[in-house]
């Protein structure tokens, strides 16, 4: 599919191996997820815009590059997404951040929207959803509905572990927002969870159950 990244850099892979692993501890999982999140962001950004500044170094003045056009914000899905913006504000500090707040039903594996705050000129900038997990595809879908009805148009969507179906209904309703993602594991099992999956990303997160 090709608005669908697979990261398979050896450095990202380790690491989610260390992330599955049952026995990884809270502060480690925490610190593997934004690393995790870093490797990836520092690809998917390949596409910003430069322009050319003039600049004095401590020698003499030249011309640099830096970015230009749109300003970015990072819009990660509560709460497990919340993990992963660490790791792009360190490449990207000036990236405003907004927050939407998804839980999925138990019963029909739906999303239901609790909260959304966003900058306001979220419709000017490019825009990353980050969630940990994609599984059934709801809570991705469900906000990037949302963002396009703020009237985003730049808009892509980062995770670390993906389940096929999550991605087919993905890419099936926003065949516009490229999808990143690490690792495509092998499906959902009866209740919607991915397997082989790392368990639930906002639990390890957080050291909650």
């Amino acid at each position: 599919m090709d608005n669908v990244t697979v990261f398979t850099h050896p450095l990202v892979q380790h690491k989610i191996s260390m992330l599955r692993d049952i026995n990884t501890g809270c502060k480690e999982f925490r610190e593997l997820i934004e690393e995790v999140a870093m490797l990836m962001a520092y690809d998917a950004l390949s596409d910003l815009p430069l322009e050319e500044v003039e600049i004095t170094t401590p020698i003499t003045s030249t011309t640099a590059s830096v970015l230009s056009g749109k300003k970015m914000a990072i819009v990660p899905i509560l709460r497990a997404g919340l993990g992963m913006v660490n790791g792009i504000l360190a490449l990207v500090p000036s990236a405003k951040v907004g927050h939407i707040g998804l839980y999925r039903d138990h019963v029909t594996l739906e999303a239901q929207n609790y909260y959304c705050k966003l900058p306001d000129d979220i419709e000017n900038r490019k825009v990353i959803i980050l969630d940990p997990m994609l599984a059934t595809g709801n809570s991705a879908v469900a906000a990037a509905n949302m963002l396009k009805e703020a009237g985003c148009t730049s808009i892509k969507f980062m995770c670390i572990i993906a389940a096929p179906e999550g991605i087919k209904h993905f890419t099936n309703i926003h065949p516009d927002v490229q999808l990143y993602c690490a690792c495509i594991d092998e499906k959902l099992n009866e209740n919607g969870y991915i397997v082989p999956g790392l368990g639930d990303a906002g639990d390890r997160i957080f050291g909650t159950k």
